[in-house]
């Protein structure tokens, strides 16, 4: 009988892993509150042949990729927490893919502990026991990872047509769950474009040019949909409301987001200080008295038209929310008007960690750059420009976890192309 290396073969490696997610759920059942609820509303709206309703009451709060996933457990009626079942095995196969990637690039070793890193990256584990996005984006960018470097990784004659296919399918798919990797594809088809123009013999340049392409190809229909009913080419989706709290100009306002003044809900973990909803309608309600005289895509329109107006008045106030939009992002800290609480203290350490990992595999990333393969350029771009997008939008740390895998392909490239390391001493 053949023996079976546990060590190499992910899926009986992490099933341990699945098992303990699906007991995490069991114990944590979704209370079906917040985002949650709309998403499954989308869900119901698609099965009932629409997305949005219609003019005036247009809602594109968030793309059709996540509801698209929900329609089977709507249509049947299943309970919730076959929704949130499905998000452990999201987790598992995120970690199976990253895995496989790894394995294709940097030692067994070095796969291992990035993997397990992965494994148990436990501030990606609170959005498991809910009905959000960030589970199913988990798996799409781990799938991503995993199919363009099998893309990129080989030569002309074995070139497969199949894998480039399925990255532009899956990268659309990814745009279709969060919207802001919509303005993203966009700027790298036109720039990717550009670069192939003038080098033109470049193969993995083209590769990287029809993948953009086939996920623009991927999104058509829904950009269809959304020009159909707001008459706007290229139109994702909402989102301003965000950009109106980055704008604020009043010291203590650290650009995090309020739903309009109800500041007085618990967001994210955040307890708000007692009083502080007066300070803020003091600070807003003459600009929530405009805006709340339109609805859809023209109290959007307001929103935004409000916040550019503060940027510009306010140029500075807007770059220091910037950086405290960073440390929102990467830390969960700070938050306007609230009493941060004790398990912050459990982000400070994982994702500093990463964030000096990172910091190290940038000089060695610059210095190399030509040399770098073409997959890992291609996810590098997607990745920072991502990071760069949430920076100058309302940011949380929920937002960088779904970036990690990528983070962990690039830094553990660089740990094993820079460092030797040696745990004997030299006696």
């Amino acid at each position: 009988m053949k023996k079976v290396n546990i060590l190499h073969n992910p899926y009986l490696l992490f099933s341990p892993i699945l098992l303990i997610l699906i007991i995490y759920v069991i114990i944590n059942p979704t209370q079906c509150i917040g985002d949650e609820a709309r998403y499954l509303w989308y869900a119901k709206n698609m099965l009932n042949g629409f997305y949005s309703p219609s003019a005036p009451n247009i809602q594109l709060i968030n793309g059709p990729g996540y509801p698209m996933i929900l329609i089977p457990f709507v249509f049947m009626k299943l309970p919730l927490i076959c929704i949130t079942i499905l998000n452990a095995f999201f987790y598992y196969f995120s970690i199976i893919f990253l895995y496989k990637s790894l394995n294709k690039i940097v030692s067994h070793r070095i796969t291992l502990l990035f993997s397990f890193a992965w494994a148990f990256y436990y501030l990606s584990f609170q959005n498991i026991p809910i009905i959000v996005t960030e589970p199913f984006t988990y798996f799409l960018i781990s799938l991503l990872i995993y199919l363009v470097i099998n893309t990129f990784d080989t030569d002309r004659k074995n070139f497969e047509k199949r894998n480039v296919i399925l990255s532009g399918i899956i990268l659309g798919f990814i745009v279709l769950t969060k919207m802001i990797f919509g303005h993203i594809l966009i700027f790298m088809l036109i720039g990717s474009g550009l670069l192939w123009l003038f080098y033109k013999k470049n193969f993995n340049l083209r590769k990287v040019f029809i993948i953009l392409s086939i996920a623009l190809l991927t999104v058509i229909p829904y950009l269809i949909y959304t020009y159909n009913l707001t008459d706007r080419i290229f139109y994702w989706g909402f989102g301003s409301d965000t950009l109106y709290c980055m704008s604020s100009q009043y010291e203590g306002e650290y650009g995090d987001y309020k739903k309009g003044l109800d500041i007085n809900s618990v967001e994210l973990g955040n307890y708000n200080i007692k009083g502080s909803d007066s300070i803020l309608k003091a600070h807003h309600q003459a600009e929530y008295d405009i805006i709340n005289k339109y609805t859809g895509i023209e109290r959007d329109d307001v929103y935004k038209k409000i916040a550019i107006q503060n940027i510009k008045e306010h140029p500075l106030k807007f770059m220091e929310n910037i950086i405290y939009n960073i440390g929102r992002l990467i830390f969960h800290y700070p938050f306007s008007y609230a009493v941060q609480r004790p398990k912050i203290l459990l982000v400070f350490p994982i994702n500093g960690a990463i964030l000096t990992l990172m910091i190290f595999s940038l000089i060695p990333t610059i210095i190399n750059w030509r040399k770098i393969p073409t997959y890992l350029q291609f996810l590098l771009v997607l990745t920072f420009l991502y990071l760069a997008a949430s920076s100058l939008v309302t940011a949380y740390v929920r937002m960088f976890t779904i970036i990690v895998p990528i983070l962990f392909i690039w830094i553990a490239y660089v740990i094993q192309n820079t460092l030797k390391i040696n745990l004997k001493f030299k006696i």
